[in-house]
């Protein structure tokens, strides 16, 4: 009997030694089971300040990289307007310069010119009024009518100083001459000769109170009178 009491004590002991570690072992993988996100969520919470961060200075770029060409194109238009505004600044200035020389060379002129005698006058006004048309439109031809301009041609240069729109002047207290019947006035440095009468519509004496000035358009140079700016009497230049 008591062998059978020893070999059921140590049955029940080696049992046991093997239960036990293997009971401990299994405890500790439920113990991992329950708890298996505890360091993975505290890793990402970790992580996630850093990856907000990296986020907001990708966005930063991002925004950055968008505003760069808004401010090019700002910056380019900006640049644009500046040189708009230095051209038209120039060129306002470069118009006054060309009046203030135009009026030193009219009162130079004007102080040069000796005063006619009446009988220039008579000569002169009688000129002027052999050549009023009787009727424009059948009486008056342009350049291109005529088969084209054929006369000296001003230099571009002295044309824009001088002539045009912009430059306006009164024939009246010119040198004056009549030549082949036709009056010829001398402005500019260059004689101007009317190959066309004037229209009967305009004043009597639109030669001594109207200002007028001297154009280039369809292919010839033209008088034109301020007071009718629709009508241009087509005319010669000659040096």
């Amino acid at each position: 009997m008591k062998v059978v009491g020893i070999t059921s004590t140590a049955i029940l002991s080696l049992l046991f030694g093997i239960v036990a570690p293997v009971y401990a072992q299994h405890e500790q993988q439920g113990e991992k089971q329950d708890h298996p996100e505890k360091p993975q969520a505290a890793q990402h919470e970790q992580a996630r300040p850093e990856q907000q961060h990296a986020q907001q200075q990708e966005h930063a770029q991002q925004q950055q990289r968008q505003a760069k060409p808004e401010q090019q194109q700002q910056h380019a238009q900006q640049q644009q307007r500046q040189e708009q505004n230095k051209q038209q600044e120039h060129a306002q200035q470069q118009q006054r310069q060309d009046q203030n020389r135009q009026q030193q060379v009219a009162q130079q002129r004007g102080h040069e010119q000796p005063q006619r005698t009446q009988e220039q006058r008579r000569v002169e006004q009688t000129a002027w009024q052999q050549h009023r048309a009787g009727n424009w439109q059948s009486d008056h031809r342009t350049w291109q009518q005529r088969g084209g301009y054929i006369g000296y041609r001003i230099p571009d240069d002295r044309f824009r100083g001088y002539f045009g729109s912009a430059h306006g002047f009164r024939i009246e207290g010119l040198p004056f001459l009549v030549v082949g019947g036709y009056p010829r006035f001398q402005y500019g440095g260059y004689w101007f000769s009317l190959v066309d009468p004037w229209p009967g519509s305009w004043a009597n004496n639109w030669y001594d109170t109207d200002d007028v000035y001297v154009t280039y358009v369809d292919n010839g140079y033209y008088l034109f009178n301020r007071r009718y700016p629709t009508t241009g009497i087509a005319i010669s230049i000659s040096m």
